[in-house]
């Protein structure tokens, strides 16, 4: 089972994460997800968890000491950890990313904000032989705190597991997992009934029985269509 805890100011900001696909598989037991109020961990009478930024600089910046202690109660100093911290200076997101965190046994997810965690954290737990470190964003922009880019990645890592998703053929010709000889590529277009609406039909092949036909026009329109998307 993969166990994914999740550290964040905003705890209630991850409830999504209990519902559809995901909440199913917490029921299964295919997979536990318990999320972690980092306030708990501070003492200070208001529960603080910043502090300006040493060098000067607009912003604040999340203070160590609350982390530590977080992820100390999480952890121990035998079972392997991987710590993934949600920054816009990170490595960026990708499938292949999501595959190898599936096959992972115990991810930490660290939800920063304002101007993140002081990196201090990351170098600290990277130096612990138990831990394994990741600093990983999910696009070229900058988001008011890690918690959605989390829940980006625990449903794209989750969905991978053996059992969650209903129909495991599903993962098999979807984008990304799609492959020529040129790499991945994005998945192809994808109709159903009626196969006439408002004056738009759908392709003749679909409706022709014929699947090695079929197949090739859906490599055919996968490959256009990661094409185009190349070109942009």
């Amino acid at each position: 089972m993969l166990k994914i805890d999740i550290v964040s100011i905003f705890p209630e900001y991850l409830k999504p994460l209990e519902l559809s696909l995901l909440g199913k598989a917490q029921e299964k037991g295919l997979i536990s997800i318990k999320i972690h109020d980092l306030r708990k961990h501070t003492t200070d009478p208001h529960h603080s968890v910043d502090d300006t930024p040493y060098g000067g600089g607009a912003g604040m910046v999340m203070s160590a000491e609350p982390w530590g202690l977080t992820i100390d109660e999480i952890s121990d100093n035998t079972t392997q950890f991987d710590l993934i911290i949600l920054t816009p200076a990170g490595k960026k997101f990708d499938q292949q990313m999501a595959i190898e965190f599936s096959k992972k046994e115990n991810l930490i997810f660290a939800c920063g904000r304002y101007e993140g965690i002081d990196a201090r954290v990351g170098k600290y737990y990277a130096g612990q032989k138990n831990f394994n470190v990741h600093e990983v964003s999910i696009g070229d922009y900058v988001l008011g705190g890690g918690e959605v880019a989390t829940m980006v990645i625990v449903e794209a890592t989750a969905r991978l597991i053996p059992g969650v998703l209903g129909n495991p053929l599903s993962l098999k010709e979807e984008s990304h997992t799609l492959t020529n000889k040129d790499g991945s590529l994005v998945e192809y277009p994808n109709y159903t009934k009626p196969a006439l609406w408002r004056g738009l039909e759908v392709p003749e092949i679909l409706l022709s029985g014929n699947h090695g036909e079929i197949a090739k026009w859906r490599i055919a329109q996968a490959e256009r269509r990661t094409q185009e998307l190349t070109e942009e």
